[in-house]
């Protein structure tokens, strides 16, 4: 019998932590449909095919509706062994001066799609009795955003979200997955208009690639929980645990408030976010 390989969906895969964990899904052999809203996604589906897996581009934006229905047909007849749904986005700057437009598309794409693409597809999972689910969080997720408060509030609903449906199927055979990168050196802070005037933008980041390698690690092998990045990282994940809320939305502030850019590129700190 033809051997057929298992299938991953990665969405927000045409750059960034979406893209490498997409690599790392590739390289061990699973078959691959991928998912971005922007144009850079078939370039990046066409390198993926160069390690010889079959892959699959939806180009839908999963803010929409209509994006998620159509992300939703292209899997119909598929058996999806692994859902990472990664696709998120953010926007810096106080909260009484960002548009409502920008905060409800961070409130649609990183809560509204996650529950409406993860519903089909963990019951799917739960009723084969196999399947991963994983969801990006973020540190982000343990402290009060200070100047980005609705992209972090964002990222505790998926956290929260992630570790509920954990419970739920821990005897389904059905695992779900939550891993929570740092600031990683992806286009994240230029979208969200943070890459040159905050302290955050400018600091030096995490490797996306060794970001995907332990949130891939994490996933296969149904891990509930895992801070990924550099050791930095894994110690502000310790520190979110510990310290007030008060003084993590004040480090927080110090961050991310506009104005505080170095400049350099250079800057090393704990306060690290996806």
């Amino acid at each position: 019998m033809k051997h057929t390989p298992p299938i991953a969906l990665i969405t927000g895969a045409s750059s960034g932590i979406g893209l490498e964990l997409a690599r790392q899904f590739a390289l061990h052999g699973y078959d691959l449909v991928v998912n971005a809203e922007d144009e850079r996604l078939e370039s990046a589906a066409q390198g993926l095919r160069e390690s010889g897996a079959e892959v699959h581009a939806v180009r839908a934006d999963l803010r929409t509706a209509a994006g998620r229905h159509r992300l939703l047909d292209a899997l119909d007849g598929l058996t999806v062994d692994v859902a990472v749904l990664n696709a998120g986005v953010g926007q810096g700057g106080a909260f009484v001066d960002t548009d409502l437009t920008d905060d409800q598309e961070i409130i649609d794409l990183n809560i509204t799609a996650t529950v409406r693409l993860a519903k089909p597809l963990l019951r799917a999972m739960v009723a084969r009795g196999t399947g991963r689910i994983a969801l990006t969080s973020s540190v982000a997720a343990t402290m009060p955003g200070s100047f980005q408060p609705v992209y972090n509030a964002s990222k505790s609903f998926v956290q929260s979200f992630a570790e509920a449906l954990a419970e739920e199927v821990k005897d389904t055979g059905v695992t779900v997955t939550s891993f929570m990168p740092a600031a990683t050196e992806t286009d994240f802070f230029r979208r969200a208009g943070m890459a040159e005037d905050t302290r955050i933008g400018t600091m030096k980041k995490d490797d996306p690639v060794h970001v995907a390698e332990q949130a891939f690690k994490a996933i296969v092998e149904g891990e509930k929980k895992v801070v990924t990045g550099s050791l930095k990282a894994k110690a502000q994940g310790l520190a979110g645990k510990v310290l007030p809320d008060g003084v993590k939305a004040a480090a927080h502030r110090r961050l991310a408030e506009p104005g505080t850019g170095t400049g350099t590129g250079t800057e090393e700190d704990p306060g690290r976010r996806e």
